[in-house]
């Protein structure tokens, strides 16, 4: 098991850093160094989950190869990217990418193919999920006739904002609006497809998208544990909660604890890292078809 990577620096180049990313800028590119850090209820736990930034980023890496959809990534491979002198090669290895830059659109695109989450609690106050109505009688966790599109503002800190489409268009114009929509669903259900054969479901996610002069591309991560919700197709079963691919234990132990959620969080103990970092693992070896080596 490698090192915990919890933060990066690199001589020469100022970062700026977000719940799990450290970011670089290049000029033209940016360097997207995803860390261990994770995050639960809002809030960065006091220690990371080993391998797991580089989970992140060579899923991400490898989705972006096989939609076929135009996207920011130039390389995944440090050894080809034009890194300062002194850096820290293998520390950055596995966990990084060099981007394109873009203007990032400020909408998180989310599309859901299963009722989960806060899908479903707002289903069950409004019969609803961001002003799409949905037929009545639907359980937990059940999958959807059709995906739906279920965009949110982005925020830095603090939880994302689920609007409707309507305020979406007001946000980033009705033509791209529309494209956003449409692109989405289109990747959703490629992705899910590809994972339906390799027994995961892609019960919903989010995608970012960013504009290079007049082209928009898929931007940041793509299909991760930690932007989707996997679960295993074999223990599938509407009507409550299912196992997943993520944060899960993260989530669980924490809500076992007298944390508040308005104070710094405990540091996890060990096992609840080690389950963590195996879910994560494991769904990067069912979805690629490779075992993880870094």
């Amino acid at each position: 098991m490698s090192p915990v990577v919890t933060a990066t620096a690199i001589p020469g180049l100022q970062k700026r850093s977000g719940k799990v990313r450290d970011i670089y800028d290049l000029g033209e590119q940016l360097l997207l160094v995803s860390t261990d850090r994770i995050s639960a209820f809002d809030w960065v736990l006091p220690n990371g989950i080993p391998n797991k930034g580089q989970v992140l980023n060579l899923l991400s890496a490898f989705w972006f190869g096989i939609l076929g959809e135009p996207n920011h990534l130039i390389t995944a491979d440090v050894d080809s990217m034009p890194l300062p002198p002194g850096a820290d090669k293998e520390t950055l290895r596995g966990r990084t990418s060099l981007v394109k830059k873009t203007r990032v659109v400020p909408i998180e695109c989310v599309v859901r193919g299963y009722l989960s989450g806060s899908a479903w609690k707002e289903y069950q106050r409004t019969g609803t999920v961001c002003g799409i109505k949905l037929p009545p009688g639907l359980r937990e966790s059940e999958q959807l006739e059709e995906p739906i599109f279920t965009p949110a503002t982005k925020a830095e800190t603090g939880h994302d904002e689920n609007i409707t489409f309507d305020q979406m268009a007001q946000i980033v114009g009705t033509a791209t609006a529309h494209q956003l929509r449409e692109r989405s669903i289109q990747i959703f259900k490629r992705g899910a497809a590809y994972a339906a054969e390799r027994g995961i479901i892609i019960a919903d996610t989010k995608f970012e998208f960013g504009w290079l002069g007049d082209e928009l591309l898929l931007i940041d991560e793509v299909l991760t544990p930690d932007s989707s919700r996997f679960w295993p197709a074999d223990t599938y079963e509407p009507g409550k909660p299912q196992p997943s691919f993520d944060k899960q234990f993260v989530r669980d132990w924490l809500e076992s604890t007298k944390w508040d959620k308005n104070s710094p969080p405990p540091a996890l103990p060990e096992d609840i890292v080690i389950k963590t970092r195996q879910k994560y693992i494991e769904a990067y070896e069912r979805l690629t078809g490779t075992a993880f080596v870094v």
